[in-house]
């Protein structure tokens, strides 16, 4: 797998180093572009897949100089571009180019995910049951609340029979009922700490999941481009969930 990484920050080093890990160390790793057109798109020639890990205002022109040096495939896992979403997909779809989109790449997240979903289903009918999230990250991480703490209320909320948004941030008096309450922790150096409570007058129940560094969600990145190359994909933009499914899959043939 011939690969480039955009982005030379933490995240990009943890990709490169997960990539070399397997043998298959990046192509290049690209910081900020020289001219303010971004970069020159003969810079991706040769790439299978690229991985996007920079800010969300260069996704879209990564995307696009990435597209027509020729590259079909990517991993974005960059947060913060929801608003260039449909014009990446739109350049997606008009090359015939495949891309797994998710704000974090560990499967250790992703099955966390499922495991909140389904607490919601099982605790939602009981009204003394309240849930609620805790997301702690580094003092200098710059999104609050993260993209898996979004996530992670938005499937709560969907699965969750009496919760339909998440409360506002620093508003005065308690949440509504019907509201989510989620805090924000920025503070030290926390790579990251995601939790989610269902409080009881009598009992609490709480799943957490810490990270310890980057290096799983820099390997689910590489799990993600492995699966967009071992065959030909939709174009258009994949979940991190279909690529879970595939493997979970995988691992039942086996078995039977």
């Amino acid at each position: 797998m011939l690969s480039i990484v955009a982005g030379d920050g933490g995240m990009g080093r943890a990709v490169a180093a997960a990539l070399a890990g397997r043998g298959m160390p990046p192509q290049a790793i690209l910081g900020l572009p020289d001219s303010p057109a971004g970069h020159d798109p003969d810079r991706f020639a040769g790439a299978d897949v690229v991985f996007e890990f920079t800010t969300g205002d260069a996704v879209l022109q990564n995307v696009r100089a990435a597209l027509a040096g020729g590259v079909g495939r990517f991993v974005i896992g960059t947060t913060n571009w929801a608003d260039d979403r449909p014009a990446v997909e739109e350049a997606l779809l008009a090359n015939g180019a495949a891309a797994v989109a998710s704000p974090n790449f560990s499967l250790g997240v992703m099955l966390f995910a499922r495991l909140v979903e389904e607490a919601a289903r099982l605790f939602g009918p009981f009204a003394e049951y309240d849930p609620y999230l805790v997301e702690w990250h580094r003092r200098n991480k710059a999104d609050r609340p993260s993209g898996t703490a979004i996530e992670i209320s938005r499937r709560l909320i969907a699965a969750h029979p009496r919760k339909t948004r998440v409360a506002q941030p620093m508003a005065h008096g308690a949440p509504a009922p019907e509201e989510l309450d989620v805090t924000v922790i920025r503070a030290g150096a926390a790579p990251g700490m995601h939790l989610v409570g269902f409080d009881a007058p009598g009992e609490s129940l709480e799943m957490r999941l810490t990270a310890r560094d980057r290096s799983a969600y820099a390997s689910g990145a590489v799990t993600a481009a492995e699966w967009l190359i071992d065959e030909s994909r939709t174009p258009g933009f994949h979940s991190f969930d279909e690529v879970l499914d595939s493997i979970i899959s995988k691992q039942g043939a086996q078995k039977r």
